[in-house]
């Protein structure tokens, strides 16, 4: 007899073991030879030096498939045990797997140019309306890269400017005073990443939450780097976080320039750059438009009523005679 401990560390245990650990008892079921015990990461396994070998190999599918999948039930346990894994339905233009398995795809032709994109370039601009889906398909591009060892970390900044509305002092630790700015990018995650994995990521700094007033004098190496609502940046602060750009890193910055909350008199920085950086090889734009609204139906509806009040607005301000 021997003991063995097999350290589960890609994949969240709480999905590995099932609800009231029922994936664990049926691989007890199944291998009655064995003594294991799990706790936390750890899975202890007693007994005979063959039998452990042969369920570690076993071990080593499930925690492959859970990894990809970010599933594993009891049904797919089975099936990898009488030798054939589970037959997955083949996604279309698919990302990675989020929650439960959820497939994230690239579901429009600019959500799939950024997707091709991102793997020829270091650095893409994604510029379009709200709900076009340009932050989250970002996002799991990043999330795809980290679970791939591509990366050591994503890092998500965003400008902390109030959308017309005075929040005043928020209270707490730094994360504290931008969880309420970042909130889209956690929504985001949270699909993507099983939540004691996301917690595990946020405290050993996997996953950074990078203020942008304070990202001055850092190189960010190894990394996808995603500034959030560009269009609410100034021209030196655009320009400082683009020039954090470190070895091994790829940055994504995504803005909707009719969304400006900066101050009548402050030019958008993401303006400036889009003219200074363009035909730079290395550096990519996709403008996303209103037929890549994914959120509701309605979503597509009010981005266009808005534009043809803009478009009216502007016309009767050029027909309006000067004043004496």
């Amino acid at each position: 007899m021997i003991e063995k401990v097999i350290v589960l560390d890609q994949v969240d245990p709480v999905i590995f073991y099932g609800v009231n650990n029922s994936n664990i008892l049926l691989l007890k079921t199944l291998y009655p030879k064995l003594r294991f015990a799990a706790r936390g990461r750890a899975i202890k396994i007693y007994g005979d030096e063959e039998d452990i070998q042969i369920f570690e190999t076993f071990l080593g599918r499930l925690v492959n498939y859970c990894s990809n999948y970010n599933k594993l039930n009891e049904e797919a346990i089975l099936d990898f045990y009488n030798g054939e894994g589970p037959q997955e339905k083949k996604q279309d233009h698919l990302i990675i797997y989020g929650v439960n398995g959820r497939p994230i795809t690239a579901r429009t032709s600019n959500q799939k140019a950024l997707v091709d994109a991102f793997s020829k370039n270091d650095l893409v601009f994604a510029l379009g309306p709200a709900g076009s889906g340009k932050t989250y398909v970002a996002i799991a591009l990043a999330v795809k890269a980290l679970k791939n060892k591509e990366i050591r970390r994503i890092i998500l900044s965003r400008p902390a400017v109030e959308a017309g509305e005075k929040l005043g002092f928020l209270p707490g630790e730094m994360k504290d005073k931008l969880d309420p700015y970042l909130q889209p990018l956690y929504d985001a995650l949270e699909d993507m990443i099983p939540a004691a994995k996301l917690r595990e990521y946020l405290e050993t700094n996997v996953i950074q939450i990078a203020p942008l007033a304070y990202m001055r004098g850092r190189t960010l190496s190894d990394a996808v780097i995603i500034l959030d609502e560009a269009q609410n940046t100034t021209a030196p602060q655009i320009k400082m976080f683009l020039t954090r750009l470190g070895l091994g890193a790829r940055m994504i910055v995504t803005g909707d320039m009719s969304q400006v909350d900066l101050p009548r008199n402050v030019q958008s920085g993401l303006v400036q750059a889009q003219r200074i950086l363009k035909g730079i090889p290395g550096i990519a734009t996709i403008e996303f438009d209103r037929h890549d609204i994914v959120r509701h139906r309605l979503v597509q509806k009010i981005v266009d009523a808005y534009d043809r009040f803009e478009e009216e607005r502007k016309k009767t301000l050029t027909l309006q005679p000067p004043e004496e």
